[in-house]
């Protein structure tokens, strides 16, 4: 599908999904400007995949259609065909929450598996989580930017109308009225349609990952502002995969399995 070969992809990839309401460009591209020495090195029209660095880490940067059996394909290949272990959602989300902004970006710790393609592979009782070190890198970089950003449960899931609590046309149950409210009152942070694949694939073939959504939408203030908080999500994720790179590095002189906080003093 992705028509890559191992020796051009990164240990770090962006896995970003292609969104009006986010990008006017193509995503892959547009990811791929801030990298130094960017190169396109596979487009099979599906997705398309660069390769780069920022920072002096090679970074991989690939885009998707929208919606987590796309996501699943993308992340086969790199699993089947490359070394990559790190996968790192950057796209657009929504939200329920009056205390978020339209702007503000969200990092998932952990996401509601209410999508399809995940169900596939394992119960749902397994939990879709965030390895802990991506998302205290993520955190690192959103805090010294001084981004608003929030860390919290993602709710992901298949459908953008009734699923997520907007009729299509005149057409919707009571059940999916009640949505926004119940997923509200259960504190979860954002919406979306991928998170949840990336993290249970991740999860199941080893790997690590983690996501930064940025807000598009608010439906409590009735907000919609394509493109909000694009900016401040790719640069949580770039300064974000830069900061986990010098850790992994303590991790590896160390040689130690996991980092923890004491290993940067």
């Amino acid at each position: 599908m992705l028509q890559i070969s191992s020796e051009e992809i990164a240990r770090y990839v962006i896995i970003a999904v292609r969104d009006p309401l986010g990008y006017e460009e193509e995503v892959a591209a547009w990811t791929a400007s801030f990298l130094d020495d960017a190169r396109l090195i596979a487009d099979s029209k599906m997705f398309i995949t660069f390769s780069g660095s920022y920072k002096g880490v090679p970074v991989t940067v690939c885009s998707t259609g929208s919606g987590a059996p796309d996501t699943e394909l993308a992340l086969a290949d790199f699993f089947k065909f490359s070394n990559a272990d790190t996968f790192i959602r950057l796209g657009t989300s929504g939200t329920y929450r009056e205390d978020i902004n339209v702007g503000d970006i969200v990092i998932a710790a952990g996401a509601v598996r209410d999508d399809g393609t995940s169900a596939e592979y394992v119960k749902t009782t397994y939990p879709a989580l965030a390895s802990y070190d991506v998302i205290m890198a993520l955190a690192e970089a959103a805090e010294h930017s001084s981004f608003n950003y929030h860390i919290g449960i993602t709710r992901s899931n298949d459908s953008c109308l009734t699923g997520q609590g907007r009729p299509l046309l005149e057409y919707w149950q009571e059940e999916h009225r009640r949505i926004p409210e119940y997923w509200n009152r259960a504190g979860i942070m954002n919406f979306e349609r991928e998170t949840s694949t990336i993290y249970v694939l991740s999860s199941l073939m080893g790997c690590r990952a983690g996501a930064v959504n940025s807000v598009v939408n608010s439906a409590p203030k009735q907000s919609l502002i394509p493109g909000a908080g694009k900016n401040e999500a790719v640069m949580t994720v770039l300064d974000g995969i830069s900061i986990l790179a010098e850790w992994d590095k303590k991790k590896e002189d160390l040689k130690k399995r996991y980092w923890l906080p004491s290993m940067s003093k």
